[in-house]
């Protein structure tokens, strides 16, 4: 048995190396693929590889070799071969036959109706092994709705469609499991995460992490500040908050804790700010690129929307963890962050910061995302060539690692894009989007404010259940369009539903980057979730402020968008002075509230509303600024 599961996983290793290498090849310009082409064959090895590598979740391999044992590892290992081999056929026939049935005006047989039921199937399971059953169950919800659509009273009646017909229209064209969704994560989103694992492989983050230590040493709270700087760089190559936690955290933590901070509330800093590498451009969350592929604008324009909300993110947790240091008497470390002087860390991570130049530099004089990042991955490889030549084994080696890491960290990504392919499908065939549009609207009484907010609900009950991606992706198909219909500009509507999906991994009760942060610091789970929710309030009001202030997604004059970020970072101080209870002093009920009332009224970007929070802020100094500096 041990032998025969070598050899599978042999075989996903090669697999997985081999659909990096072909995707990077496109990028190359070797070869030429239409769009169904690529779409086909990247969903058919990531189901070959979701089934073969993936054990099953009831049937897996135990420690105890009983013959009961065996019988059951038997058994998860003929089912896990069955589901691999049935996805190559199946996506095979796929591939032969989507050029008959377009060339031929949509002309389909039975065996076509049939093979596309199998790959309906196939995708369901996928998303049942990589991402769980809601996700599956929210799938299946929609593909019964053709089904029941003549029996449903009301707005949500209409026309029927069979079996059949739903099955040939999911699996042999572009609107159904082939959609967008698919598509981008066969374009740009491998290509980022192949990119992502070379840097990591590579030594970037051990880089990043002495950055982040050199720039804090000699602060207050230096293990902390350490934390959110080495998340944010981080966060610029990773687009997963749990990721990011398993990766920073092991080295932040026990720092943090060493330095004063409780388990829970050093595990709530590690869980928020590793949330907030999903929104820091360059490469935020796999949901970002989809976004831009949605809304038809380049992806860009996607980052910079998002550049003043990610440095108003991470300058408010940092400012949380000073006050909270400065709150509890914490000193100065005497340890150093670290004795290597900063020109030896950058000099050998010019290897890490050129490709990361180009990269983003490309982006913004226009070149597509994943020309930007091939060029910047050869970089890489041509620059940490040069330091490791000596050493070709380990440098082949590190390459082959970051090829396989790179296609398997994609599974999950492509089962979610496949399953809201299944959506989208339905939404297009039956025209049930526009009765859901029509029904928003009803409910909001037209009113946006009551609309968003609506949004927000069902954003982060969603983002309880599903991977930011996910969450994303049956919102902006569902719930994005009738923000549109009301008047929200759509990159608004859409950065607000991303924003919301993002900050599901750290909302109670269901907060996944919290579990994971509160297991590394041994702390309780549900008292360091809803200590990241208090350290991350920021982020649940600045997406209603998109609506408000469009200079905070860099839509506007030069002036209004500089103004928008003056006035942010200091609203986002206000509110990080009310959740701390401290400004240059402990702060009581009272002050508490003022300066949260100040916070959010600077946040609100009008003129009034400006002038109003800075009396309150200056207020606020006049009453606790005398005693302060009485005290200096």
């Amino acid at each position: 048995m041990t032998d025969l599961q070598r050899i599978i996983d042999k075989i996903v290793s090669i697999t997985a190396i081999s659909l990096s290498v072909w995707h990077l090849s496109i990028v190359a310009g070797f070869g030429s693929y239409s769009t169904m082409d690529i779409r086909s064959i990247h969903l058919t090895v990531m189901l070959f590889l979701v089934f073969l590598a993936t054990k099953h979740p009831i049937i897996a391999d135990d420690a105890v070799d009983t013959p009961a044992v065996s019988q059951r590892n038997l058994m998860g290992l003929g089912l896990r071969l069955t589901l691999a081999m049935v996805s190559l056929g199946a996506g095979l026939y796929t591939y032969a036959r989507w050029k008959p049935i377009a060339f031929s005006g949509g002309v389909t047989n039975d065996m076509d109706a049939w093979v596309g039921m199998v790959i309906v199937v196939l995708v369901l399971l996928a998303v049942i092994r990589r991402i769980g059953f809601l996700l599956s169950l929210i799938a299946i919800i929609f593909l019964l709705y053709p089904l029941l659509a003549p029996y449903l009273p009301g707005v949500f009646g209409g026309r029927g469609y069979g079996i059949e017909r739903i099955a040939i229209f999911m699996a042999t064209g572009t609107e159904g499991i082939f959609g967008i969704p698919l598509g981008v994560s066969a374009s740009y989103i491998i290509i980022f995460t192949i990119f992502g694992a070379f840097l990591n492989n590579f030594g970037a983050g051990e880089f990043f992490f002495q950055i982040a230590s050199s720039l804090t040493y000699g602060m207050r709270a230096a293990s902390a500040k350490t934390a959110v700087i080495f998340s944010t760089l981080l966060g610029m190559i990773s687009g997963s908050a749990a990721g990011n936690v398993a990766v920073t955290g092991t080295m932040t933590i026990p720092m943090m804790k060493r330095e004063g901070y409780t388990p829970d509330q050093a595990a709530a800093i590690e869980a928020v700010v590793s949330t907030g590498g999903q929104i820091m451009p360059p490469i935020m969350g796999a949901a970002a690129f989809i976004m831009a592929e949605i809304i038809g604008r380049p992806y860009r324009d996607v980052m910079f929307a998002a550049l003043i909300p990610a440095l108003l993110f991470f300058t408010s947790i940092l400012f949380i963890v000073h006050l909270r240091a400065v709150k509890s008497g914490m000193t100065v470390s005497e340890a150093p962050a670290t004795t290597v002087p900063m020109a030896k860390i950058f000099l050998p991570g010019l290897r890490f910061v050129i490709p990361f130049a180009l990269l983003v530099g490309m982006m913004v004089v226009g070149y597509s995302p994943f020309r930007a990042s091939f060029v910047g991955l050869i970089a890489l490889l041509a620059g940490c060539f040069l330091f490791e030549y000596r050493d070709l084994k380990g440098y082949m080696g590190r390459v082959l690692k970051s090829l396989e890491q790179g296609a398997l960290a994609v599974l999950s990504i492509a089962a979610a894009c496949a399953a809201a392919g299944i959506v989208a499908g339905v939404l297009s065939m039956t025209g049930v989007g526009s009765k859901i549009s029509g029904l928003i609207i009803s409910v909001s009484a037209g009113q946006p404010l009551i609309a968003l907010a609506m949004t927000a609900l069902m954003a982060i009950v969603l983002g309880m259940g599903l991977p930011t991606t996910a969450a994303y992706l049956i919102l902006a198909t569902v719930v994005a369009p009738p923000l549109v219909e009301m008047g929200i500009p759509i990159l608004t509507a859409h950065m607000f539903v991303f924003f919301f999906g993002c900050i599901s991994t750290i909302t109670p009760p269901v907060a996944l980057a919290s579990y994971v942060a509160a297991g590394i610091a041994g702390s309780d789970i549900n008292k360091t979730s809803w200590t990241a929710f208090a350290y991350g309030i920021t982020s649940y009001i600045l997406p209603f402020m998109f609506f408000f202030g469009p200079a905070l997604l860099m839509e506007g004059t030069v002036i209004e968008i500089l103004t928008a970020l003056f006035i942010g970072l200091i609203s986002v101080y206000c509110i990080a002075t009310a959740v701390v209870g401290y400004f240059l002093q402990p702060l009581g009920a009272f002050g508490r509230l003022a300066m949260a009332i100040a916070g959010l009224l600077l946040l609100y970007q009008s003129p009034i509303t400006n002038a109003v929070g800075l009396l309150l802020l200056a207020g606020m100094v006049a009453m606790v600024g005398p005693k302060y500096f009485s005290k200096e």
